[in-house]
């Protein structure tokens, strides 16, 4: 599994005194909606991210790897994927329900878009 997608970048902008909960998302190519919660297992980090209408108001997991960066300022996060790489992403009930194994099947999906080098 590739691991260095669980850890919050050194140059993301990331501070830990200021909670991401209620930010909006904007992937690479648009809005994908906020961030209701943030987590960190054994695995790593992550955030929750609610879709809201665009894709039926799923919750998926984003690993805290995919951050690009945090602006306080404007309240939103960037991520380093497509909506359409977040909405092929398996749903976060499945994921945190399901035990440490769905992380690594995660961190898998995820991970292909860092050994390809796409993002």
């Amino acid at each position: 599994m590739n691991t260095r997608i669980w850890g919050y970048r050194p140059d993301a902008g990331r501070r830990r005194t200021v909670g991401l909960a209620g930010f909006h998302v904007e992937a690479v190519d648009g809005g994908i909606g906020r961030v209701v919660e943030t987590g960190k297992q054994e695995t790593g980090e992550y955030l929750v991210v609610d879709t809201g209408p665009w894709i039926l108001g799923r919750h998926v997991v984003l690993p805290a790897g995919a951050v690009a960066l945090v602006d306080a300022a404007r309240r939103t996060v960037f991520v380093d994927r497509t909506r359409q790489q977040i909405k092929d992403a398996p749903p976060a009930d499945f994921v945190l329900g399901s035990g440490h194994g769905d992380f690594e099947r995660l961190g898998r999906y995820y991970g292909t878009f860092y050994a390809s080098g796409k993002t």
